[in-house]
């Protein structure tokens, strides 16, 4: 019943439903006369009433945005922002409008922070008009909340569109961390630098403590520049660098990628589910908070979607939730391949148990409905699978954990029927009722937080099954003096850790090349510090502001990105084992083919042949060394002299004194070794890093025939070939194993030698029957692993096999 104008002067006034009826009308306009003015118009006044929250303004933007009527380049960005607003968003926009104009009640255009801060009181005294179930906040809470938001700006006042966004952004769980910049600020705030004094002597005196913290960082940051270049130039980086990568690449195995590898991936993935676990606990203050800000924004908008705000806060807080799911994936898989005397399997038990108690309570109070059922089940089940452990005696306890029936589903799964496995079932109904929770939006919501409890107590259990009864208890013991003389051990535990180190420096020749190692890397770090510019402090403040949890988990993908190609080129291709003999390869690729063929067809006809692992016997000739390696010689032979000779003597070992009293009672050995000695003219020797690598020929068996040189092979075998290959004689039949590949059918080709075993020789000259290279199993060691991850998740319902 109003006029055009009455309600014009409305919505002028500010009124939502005003300045919605008014942008309808121009619409209407629009479509008889003047159609971009009054569509400019219109789209001016749904923009006001967008803004407020009336979602009827923002359904007719959003017509305008897809029509293009009034679009133009000052209002694009807002159309584009407002019209793409879910009705949940809108809701927060009204409601953080109202909230707002309470804490600002003065009308003003831009309020200060603390002036907000203090009119909190104005917000608590609004009559909640919600159900009872949702808790209301205390006047303390509600301070604290309205602090996180408005504290997160640099800025001291603050606008209506400012406090809006930021309102909205925090209902959907995206909370901004602090800057950097604001850090510091807040810490300029206690330490304020004090105000420019004329003189360098009157601020000296004015303000001793600051300039001497700040004499102190510059001093630092000189020190760390000019010492680092002076350091480099007196130290030959170029000549270290050279001899560092050269030792690296010649003591490179893949006896040390199986053993180094698989330990690494696994304490940087633990200490990785850690921090995430650490940052998810910590997250669970955040969920507190982001609860008494829905609980005040619902004051203010009753109708506001509370599951619709849990929702939006699971799915932009699952960043940690993701970091720890492939923190497990790679613990998972690195824990059955690794050596486990090098993992303290009862100590990480407790540290599992201990973050299981952790990740339930960080759990939000909505996902605990079918949690704590669930967490209850697992530790049942659990118990029950442990109860397999305990001595015979106890057969009743032993029976919790029984297995009834086996039923196989396939080749490779066994199903148990067991109530462990029943009460796996039940377990399995839970999660899937957690999942199917709000649409399967509960999935992000509910489920993915509680993974992190159930992988922590499923690993406390696998390390449980891994550990011993005296290691539980020592840990037990060491756990509760840890709490309770906490300074005593700590100087303990370093006392020993430094006394074991020392020993270790003393007795391990591999624990002195890696110190050598380290001490030649210092040049090394110095050039790269020198040459990138960089200071202390500023690498300490960068990885400060760094997220850890990355940075491990891009170390450890590099890692096992680097040693599988590492791996797949020192092993090679696959092999098949082929019932070829020696009389049918000559046939084929020997002298008679050469006769018909002519060597080039031979050698192309047999490359057929490439990949096959035979077993043949034949008569060993003659066996020479083809190449030696050693790396430390290589190392020290480019050192100086005075420097050479001292790493020779710390690393290896000292020539006998070679007197002649003594001449007659010396070894055979220490004889050989005092006449190199006056032709060596050194005091020691490093010859224990030699590696060898041996070319053997061997002829074939012919019954009354005359040996033919022309058929006979050469085997290229490895250092672990030695003690066998330096007690054979010419003439010895030797059964063995090669691998068919290279010179095929050429003279004399070489094969690598896989196993021998000397069929007439003396058993006193071996040490063993058959000697035979020490492959890794890389297949099986992976069939392991997926058989354990497998078990880790399935059992004791599903087992791999």
């Amino acid at each position: 019943d109003l006029t055009v104008e009455q309600v014009k002067e409305k919505a002028e006034a500010g009124d939502a439903r005003s300045q919605t009826w008014l942008g309808e009308h121009y619409l209407i306009l629009a479509g008889e006369k003047d159609k971009e003015i009054n569509n400019c118009l219109a789209v001016d006044w749904l923009i006001k009433a967008a803004k407020q929250g009336r979602k009827s303004a923002a359904r007719l933007l959003r017509r305008c945005w897809i029509q293009g009527k009034g679009i133009t380049p000052e209002n694009e960005a807002d159309v584009r922002r407002l019209s793409a607003e879910s009705k949940f968003e809108l809701a927060v926009r009204k409601a953080a409008m109202m909230m707002y104009w309470k804490l600002n009640p003065e009308k003003k255009k831009k309020v200060a922070v603390a002036e907000m801060l203090e009119n909190v009181s104005q917000v608590n005294a609004v009559q909640s008009g919600t159900a009872k179930s949702i808790p209301t906040p205390t006047s303390v809470q509600t301070q604290k909340v309205l602090q996180s938001i408005v504290n997160r700006e640099s800025a001291q006042v603050m606008d209506l569109d400012d406090f809006v966004e930021m309102t909205k952004n925090y209902a959907q769980g995206i909370v901004p961390t602090v800057s950097q910049n604001s850090t510091q600020e807040s810490h300029g705030q206690e330490t304020r630098s004090p105000p420019r004094v004329p003189g360098v002597l009157a601020k000296m005196f004015q303000y001793p403590l600051h300039v001497i913290v700040e004499m102190k960082e510059h001093l630092v940051d000189w020190t760390s520049r000019a010492g680092v270049q002076w350091l480099s130039t007196i130290i030959p980086t170029q000549h270290v660098n050279a001899l560092i990568f050269f030792f690296v690449i010649s003591n490179l195995t893949v006896d040390l990628f199986a053993f180094v590898i698989p330990l690494l991936v696994f304490y940087l993935s633990f200490i990785s589910m850690i921090m995430c676990t650490l940052r998810i606990f910590q997250s669970s203050k955040t969920w507190e908070n982001f609860r008494a800000l829905t609980s005040l924004l619902t004051r203010f908008e009753p109708g506001l979607d509370m599951e619709q705000a849990e929702t939006n806060f699971g799915w932009n807080n699952l960043e940690p939730y993701l970091y720890f799911i492939l923190s497990v994936f790679f613990v998972i898989f690195a824990f059955p391949v690794a050596d486990k005397h090098w993992i303290p399997c009862s100590e990480l038990a407790t540290v599992a148990i201990f973050f299981t108690a952790v990740s339930y309570n960080s759990l939000s109070p909505t996902a605990t409905t079918y949690a704590r059922r669930a967490i209850i089940i697992e530790v049942a089940s659990s118990l029950c699978s442990l109860t397999q452990f305990l001595p015979e005696n106890l057969t009743a306890f032993r029976f919790l954990g029984r297995t009834f029936a086996t039923l196989p589903l396939g080749e490779s799964v066994v199903l148990k029927l067991s109530i462990p496995c029943l009460l796996y079932v039940y377990l399995f109904y839970l999660i899937f009722s957690m999942a199917q929770m709000r649409g399967f939006r509960g999935t992000y919501c509910f489920l993915v937080p509680y993974l992190v409890c159930f992988m922590w107590c499923e690993f406390s259990v696998v390390l449980l099954q891994n550990s011993s009864a005296v290691g539980l208890i020592r840990t037990c013991v060491a756990y509760f003096l840890f709490l309770f003389a906490l300074p005593v051990l700590t100087f303990g535990l370093a006392t020993m850790m430094l006394i074991q180190l020392f020993k270790w420096f003393l007795e391990l020749e591999l624990t002195k090349m890696i110190v050598t190692l380290v001490v030649c890397a210092i040049p090394v770090t110095l050039r790269l510090w020198t040459r990138f510019s960089l200071s202390l402090l500023s690498v300490f403040h960068s990885l400060t502001h760094r997220g850890l949890v990355k940075v491990i988990l891009l170390c450890i993908s590099m890692v096992i990105l680097f040693s599988s190609i590492y791996v797949y080129h020192a092993e090679g291709q696959k092999f098949y084992n082929s019932t070829l003999t020696w009389d049918q390869y000559n046939q084929a690729c020997g002298p008679p083919a050469w006769k018909t063929k002519g060597m080039a067809q031979t050698q192309i006809f047999c490359s057929h042949l490439h990949g096959h692992r035979v077993t043949w016997t034949g008569r060993f000739r003659q066996v020479r060394v083809a190449e030696t390696e050693n790396g430390a010689r290589s190392v020290i032979n480019m050192l100086p002299a005075f420097m050479g000779e001292w790493l020779r003597c710390l690393y290896g070992e000292r020539y006998p004194k070679c007197e002649p009293k003594n001449a007659t009672v010396a070894s055979q050995e220490e004889q050989e070794l005092c006449q190199i000695k006056a032709l060596a003219k050194k005091t020691c020797h490093i010859k224990r890093y030699d590696s060898y690598r041996f070319e053997v020929t061997l002829g074939r068996i012919q019954d009354g025939a005359v040996d033919d040189p022309a058929m006979d092979i050469i085997l290229m075998a490895s250092h672990e070939f030695r003690q066998v290959l330096l007690n054979l004689n010419p003439g010895n039949v030797v059964e063995f194993s090669i691998k068919l590949e290279g010179r095929l059918g050429a003279k004399a080709p070489a094969f690598e030698l896989k196993a021998i075993n000397c069929l007439d020789c003396p058993s006193s000259l071996l040490m063993r029957g058959r000697q035979v290279k020490i492959e890794r199993n890389w297949r099986g060691a992976t069939m392991r692993a997926i058989k354990f991850a497998f078990d880790f998740f399935f059992s004791p319902f599903l087992s791999a096999t």
